[in-house]
């Protein structure tokens, strides 16, 4: 009768360490999101997160490709007290236009992924830039956010504001800015 119980103890604890190794499986995957647009700094970073995250990562870690498309204003400024709206055609136009250039950049980002032997997700959040890459940060469940460094100082990082500043306060997880070389560093 011990013998029974025992070997049922037994079972219980290895059902209970082999869910136990599931669940570490499935939460050692370490995702790098890299946040990307137009500019040859975001490109930069990453190849650089590629080179230095991913390569050294590569059984454990998953690369997701994030563009932030700006969202489409159909409001247009009042003109004599009056609200003007775009009409839907134009608004079309604009938005062909925006799924256009999307798909470009992604296409060159992956272009960058596959001349570097490495699969990569990729994912499109429309909405102002920091907010949409904090949001899908947030629900892609993003261990590391990349982003590039436009190098701006302090007098135009007031003015314009600064998309990696804005992350470093409001993204739930770590990030990481990559600054340009210093050869194409202004």
């Amino acid at each position: 009768m011990e013998e029974a119980s025992d070997m049922r103890a037994k079972e219980e604890a290895s059902t209970v360490e082999t869910e136990a190794a599931g669940a570490t499986a499935v939460e050692k995957v370490f995702k790098v999101v890299v946040a990307v647009d137009d500019s040859d700094i975001s490109y930069y970073a990453l190849s650089w997160a590629i080179d230095f995250i991913v390569a050294n990562r590569r059984d454990d870690c998953e690369l997701v490709v994030l563009h932030a498309q700006h969202p489409i204003e159909t409001f247009m400024y009042p003109v004599a007290a009056h609200a003007v709206y775009a009409p839907t055609l134009a608004t079309d136009a604009v938005r062909k236009a925006n799924e256009e250039n999307s798909k470009r950049i992604m296409s060159k980002a992956v272009n960058i992924c596959k001349s570097k032997q490495v699969n990569a997700l990729t994912a499109i959040a429309e909405g102002d830039p920091k907010d949409a890459i904090c949001e899908a940060a947030e629900k892609l469940h993003a261990n590391l956010l990349v982003v590039g460094s436009r190098g701006l100082g302090m007098i135009k990082r007031a003015f314009l504001g600064s998309v990696s500043d804005y992350l470093t306060h409001h993204a739930r997880c770590p990030v990481l800015i990559v600054k340009p070389p210093k050869a194409s560093h202004k």
